[in-house]
């Protein structure tokens, strides 16, 4: 059952993407045809998945300016677990791989998605350089796994500096979204995932500060994240 239940989640992301690329063909590159896919994709998987993902902090959230949102990535699953929590006018940083996923990889690209090839380091920091103009100009938001690849829910790993470059240089709040760590289990006979608790923590402000001042600041966000993932761990084990 449990792997039922994978498969069915992730067979309705093709089918939805290819449900929204009407729209985003309609509008194309407008990035609130993200946070429209993500109302849809993240509850239907976490409703296949039989997940449930209590939010804690949601008021944290700006919804009326940038900001850089940064969230601990563990597995491909974390789809399903944050892709509802976007604010407006936001685009996502992701890698060059997931344009050839059937659909979901064209209506990524056409939802003027931010696509690295971290193969080519200069482009990539060339181009995360660039994003805080189009923070700025175009009034988006950012969402950045920073520490760049999955921890497959084996703690927070090191952060990479674009997304706290990126805020410094266009003076954008840095939102942290964070998830307890989970590993994909299944419990009962109808195989319903273990539930993941989220919790969003208050905008770190970035005005006034300098590149200088970006490994002290990832420093803080790091360990703010890491209380807050070690916090829901208590909470998910009290609950």
């Amino acid at each position: 059952m449990p792997l039922i239940r994978k498969l069915l989640a992730w067979l309705s992301v093709p089918v939805l993407s290819l449900v929204m690329f009407v729209m985003y063909l309609v509008r194309p590159f407008n990035p609130d045809n993200n946070r429209v896919l993500g109302k849809l994709v993240a509850p239907t998987g976490r409703w296949l998945l039989g997940m449930k993902r209590p939010v804690y902090g949601a008021e944290n959230m700006p919804q009326d300016r940038p900001t850089i949102i940064i969230a601990n990535h563990q597995q491909n699953d974390d789809l399903f677990l944050m892709a509802d929590l976007l604010p407006p006018r936001t685009v996502a940083v992701g890698k060059s791989s997931l344009v050839w996923l059937p659909f979901f990889g064209q209506v990524f690209w056409l939802g003027g998605n931010i696509i690295l090839n971290r193969s080519r380091s200069r482009k990539a920091v060339a181009i995360m350089q660039t994003t805080s103009d189009a923070i700025i100009r175009e009034h988006k938001s950012i969402w950045v796994f920073p520490e760049g690849t999955r921890s497959r829910g084996r703690g927070l790993g090191s952060f990479k500096k674009g997304a706290f470059h990126m805020a410094v240089a266009a003076g954008a709040p840095i939102t942290m979204v964070c998830a307890g760590e989970y590993h994909g289990k299944s419990s009962g006979w109808s195989g319903r995932r273990e539930a993941v608790p989220v919790r969003i923590l208050p905008p770190v402000e970035t005005r006034g500060l300098t590149a200088e001042d970006v490994p002290g600041l990832m420093a803080q966000c790091r360990q703010q994240m890491q209380d807050a993932i070690d916090g829901l761990a208590l909470t998910h084990q009290t609950a």
